[in-house]
C-alpha cells in the first residue's frame, strides 16, 4: 500500500449538519429545537443537576458527616535521591530547597522521603522525614533536624 491509495472508511467523511435551512433537509423552522420555552433559546445552559423548579435530590438528601479537609496537613515532598545535588557539609534547609528550585512551594512544610540512595554528607532540616528517609540519611553519615 502507498500512500497515494490510502481511502478514508465508508462514513467517515460527512456533511455538516444544516439546520434551519428550509426545504428538504427537515430541520428548518425551529431547527430541531421544537416550539418555544427555555431550550429553544440560543444561549441556554441548564445544569445536569435541575429538576425544573423541584427541590434537586443533592437538597433532598439529609446530610451526614463531617470533613476536616479544610485544615489538612500538606507536605511539599523531595527524595533523598535529590539531595546528591548539593556539595559535602552544606546545610539544606526549605529556603534553600526553594532557591535551587527542587521545591516550587512549601506547602505547610517539607518531608523528605526516601526514594533513591544518599552519596553525600550533609544536614537535612525539615518538618517531617519518612522511616526509609531516616535510615538512608542516618547510613550515609548525614544529620537530620526536625523543624
Amino acid at each position: 500500500m502507498k500512500l497515494h491509495e490510502l481511502e478514508r472508511n465508508r462514513g467517515a467523511k460527512h456533511e455538516r449538519r444544516r439546520v434551519g435551512r428550509g426545504m428538504g433537509s427537515g430541520l428548518g423552522k425551529t431547527s430541531g429545537r421544537g416550539e418555544k420555552g427555555q431550550k429553544a433559546r440560543s444561549g441556554v445552559s441548564i445544569p445536569a443537576t435541575f429538576e425544573g423548579g423541584q427541590l434537586p435530590l443533592y437538597r433532598r438528601l439529609p446530610k451526614r458527616g463531617f470533613s476536616n479537609s479544610d485544615f489538612k496537613i500538606r507536605y511539599a515532598t523531595i527524595n533523598v535521591s535529590d539531595l546528591n545535588r548539593f556539595e559535602d557539609g552544606s546545610v539544606v534547609t526549605p529556603e534553600l530547597l526553594k532557591e535551587t528550585g527542587l521545591l516550587k512551594n512549601q506547602l505547610d512544610g517539607v518531608k523528605v522521603l526516601g526514594d533513591g540512595e544518599l552519596e553525600k554528607k550533609l544536614t537535612i532540616k525539615a518538618h517531617k522525614f519518612s522511616r526509609t528517609a531516616v535510615e538512608k540519611i542516618e547510613k550515609s553519615g548525614s544529620k537530620i533536624e526536625v523543624i
